[in-house]
């Protein structure tokens, strides 16, 4: 899961990277508003930990902005400021949870990880498109009632996609959200990732392909022909 972290402070900053890198999180950080909501709109994010007090603009503007364009990623704002009117303020903006400075970093990255549970309805654990499961927490794969082993990376995308069945998921976005740990990923990385979950996932005898290709957009994945 991919999280943007929009904190001025040098040393909170730091901290909050460190805290979600060591829970599994990508992390993309942000120093000042304006920064901040160019990452927001440009890229793809399962969370925003938003400071409410940023230079340029604060977090009350950038919220309006976002959910103005129709930007729904799940935002925690945070902020040093308890009265109940900028609570208020926070929440009518369009916030999904509001945390109040100082805080436990570990309610924080509950509060977070609860949010991204909400967006892609993570508390069932397996996913399914049409006669193939995923089993996130075992890490297993069936077709059919035949069990299908997968590279991790494999299993990465397999899943991201199965998060959004019948969505066109950009290969930038999987590149991002399944590569970016690699210094420069091949720029057919995500191309070969499918290309081997084709030949994997469509062995049953006359099982229909599940992976459909969309010329310069991406991939989607579906039950249905396209």
């Amino acid at each position: 899961m991919r999280v943007l972290i929009a904190e001025d402070s040098p040393r909170l900053r730091q901290s909050l990277e460190t805290a979600f890198k060591n829970s599994g999180y990508q992390v993309v950080a942000a120093e000042d508003g304006k920064s901040a909501l160019r990452e927001a709109m440009e890229r793809d994010f399962d969370a925003v930990v938003l400071d409410v007090m940023l230079p340029g603009l604060d977090g009350f503007q950038i919220l309006e902005r976002l959910r103005k364009a129709g930007n729904t990623v799940p935002v925690m704002c945070l902020t040093a400021r308890d009265a109940l009117d900028d609570r208020v303020k926070g929440l009518s903006s369009g916030a999904d949870d509001y945390l109040v400075k100082p805080f436990e970093l570990r309610e924080l990255l509950a509060r977070v990880h609860a949010l991204c549970r909400r967006r892609y309805n993570q508390y069932a654990q397996t996913l399914a498109v049409g006669d193939l499961q995923l089993d996130r927490t075992a890490k297993r794969v069936v077709r059919g009632g035949q069990e299908i082993p997968l590279q991790p990376r494999e299993f990465a995308v397999l899943e991201h996609l199965m998060l959004k069945p019948g969505q066109v998921v950009a290969r930038r976005e999987i590149e991002e959200h399944i590569y970016e740990d690699l210094d420069a990923p091949e720029s057919n990385a995500v191309d070969s990732a499918v290309c081997a979950l084709r030949r994997k996932i469509d062995v049953p005898p006359n099982a229909p392909p599940l992976i459909h290709t969309r010329r310069g957009l991406g991939y989607v994945i579906s039950d249905e022909e396209p």
